[in-house]
């Protein structure tokens, strides 16, 4: 079995699970939460975690607007759609192991129960 890579996430607020947050910060990543008291608009919180290379962990379905109908430069975003918290940490458990490469190559990832739709990355920006 292969060492897993360390990757950097900012966890919007919509999905702050402590199960999740507790799993990546157990398993050596870092995370940062967005503020639930000071909500930032989507297009803030995209584009703090492209300047910090940074996975964004979201259930909005928003940020595929702002990549593909606006063309926003963007990190990696992984959309856990309809969840449960354990389901949460079970498939961002496999995310990490099936799908880092695209989560550094900034891929737009969308889970459900039955799937996951891995759209390859194009980050734009400079």
């Amino acid at each position: 079995m292969k060492p897993q890579r360390q990757l950097r996430f900012l966890v919007d607020v919509c999905t702050a699970s402590r199960a999740l947050t507790s799993m990546l910060v157990g398993e050596g990543h870092d995370v940062v939460i967005a503020s639930r008291t000071s909500p930032e608009s989507d297009e803030f919180l995209m584009g703090v975690a492209l300047r910090e290379g940074r996975v964004l962990i979201t259930e909005d379905k928003d940020y595929g607007e702002l990549v593909f109908a606006r063309g926003m430069a963007h990190p990696c975003i992984v959309r856990l759609h309809r969840l449960s918290a354990p389901e949460q940490v079970s498939t961002m458990r496999k995310l990490i192991g099936d799908e880092a490469e695209s989560m550094v190559d900034g891929a737009m990832i969308v889970a459900t129960r039955d799937r996951v739709r891995v759209s390859s990355g194009s980050q734009g920006g400079d």
